[in-house]
């Protein structure tokens, strides 16, 4: 009777240590698995090669498109205004040009210009040339040229959508790098919306650039004066072409794979 006892005892034993071995391969067994599943989840919000180079090509484009809104922005040469050729003497003729900041007056030889040109010019001649900043952004004086004065608050309107446009477009940047290295495509959305109204205020600041040209030319008739815009406004046009382009990228990059495949079907599916 005793070594029945014994017996059961020991067959307990072995039933108990066999159970918590089980329960301790039951345990790692799930802890590998939650561990397959944190690696599957993370490889799945990665972002794949191909898509990646989408992203960059497209950023190479907003780029270009920040350089030359950079470019542009920093440099005066929005428009160049001339003078009639004989309208002030037989030996020199005035030409200015002027930007958001800065505005230059320039005496040309009249001999240097062109016999068939009527106005004074062109401004890459050689000649005097006297430059200023303007000062309406510090102590609030407004600039003469021509006996003229250009719309000062329409200026400093355009100047300042210039340089909010470029916040846009770094802030921009900004997401981008972060849905390159974070490998996340939601910051994809909000670069689209960055890059896209930073163009749309890149042509409204030209648009009311445009405009305050037009109202300093129409401040005072006694000088007719001929009036050309500049290679840095070429620029601007370019850069916001280029950001809008690139918004629109990002857009349709940032766009699940599921609604390309509704909006475009598979040809290939046969009907029944």
């Amino acid at each position: 009777m005793w070594s029945t006892f014994v017996v059961q005892d020991e067959e307990a034993r072995s039933t108990a240590i066999s159970g918590r071995g089980t329960e301790a391969v039951a345990g790692m067994l799930g802890v590998r698995s939650g561990g397959c599943k944190r690696r599957t989840r993370a490889s799945s919000s990665s972002l794949s090669d191909r898509l990646e180079g989408k992203i960059k090509l497209a950023f190479l484009v907003a780029t270009v498109g920040i350089t030359l809104t950079v470019l542009g922005v920093g440099t005066e040469y929005w428009v160049e205004v001339a003078s009639s050729k004989n309208f002030y003497n037989n030996e020199t003729c005035l030409a200015a040009h002027y930007g958001l900041w800065k505005s230059c007056m320039k005496r040309l030889w009249i001999a240097d210009v062109d016999p068939e040109r009527e106005i004074c010019g062109p401004i890459d001649l050689p000649g005097e040339s006297n430059c200023t900043y303007f000062k309406i952004y510090t102590t609030g004086e407004n600039i003469a040229l021509f006996h003229k004065t250009p719309a000062k608050n329409l200026t400093i309107i355009s100047a300042m959508l210039a340089i909010f446009s470029l916040f846009l477009m770094v802030m921009g940047a900004v997401c981008i790098i972060m849905a390159l290295s974070k490998g996340v495509r939601f910051f994809l959305k909000p670069a689209s919306v960055c890059f896209t109204i930073s163009g749309l205020l890149v042509f409204l600041s030209l648009i009311i650039f445009h405009q305050s040209v037009l109202s300093f030319l129409a401040s005072d008739h006694s000088i007719p004066l001929h009036h050309e815009l500049s290679w840095s406004v070429a620029c601007m046009g370019c850069a916001g072409t280029l950001l809008v382009v690139a918004g629109v990228l990002f857009l349709l990059l940032a766009l699940p794979y599921s609604s390309w495949g509704k909006c475009l079907p598979n040809r290939n599916t046969g009907t029944l």
